[in-house]
């Protein structure tokens, strides 16, 4: 079954990346998280994403575009980025989790992914 591992951040914890005085320990725990991925044949797909103020959501109303930059919402934890993991069930999926870096100090939303829907017609 396969899990998406969301990793949310708070800001403290994303302006670790690039402090020259704590990047070193930020880096390395998620190298290490990510090793660990790759080790145990799990991983399908994961990747960082770029700060939120890099953000651009759309939103159609009254059948037009309204377009404005950065998240959508403004909260304590930001979207870090991803893992797409293929675990037996849920509670391999949780364990993983508790593995990330992010669920220290922000946290870690842990969701079935859907599989593959036919588009074929039926019949």
């Amino acid at each position: 079954m396969q899990f998406m591992l969301i990793m949310n951040e708070t800001e403290a914890e994303r302006s670790k990346r690039d402090d020259p005085a704590t990047a070193g320990a930020y880096w390395g725990g998620w190298t290490a998280f990510v090793g660990a991925l790759q080790q145990s044949g799990i991983i399908i797909n994961g990747d960082g994403l770029q700060p939120p103020h890099t953000a651009t959501t759309l939103r159609i109303r009254d059948g037009k575009r309204v377009v404005q930059d950065g998240p959508f919402a403004d909260t304590k934890e930001q979207l870090g980025g991803y893992f797409i993991i293929e675990v037996p069930d849920l509670d391999a999926a949780l364990e993983w989790a508790a593995k990330s870096p992010a669920a220290s100090a922000g946290s870690v939303e842990v969701r079935p992914v859907m599989p593959p829907r036919s588009t074929a017609p039926a019949g």
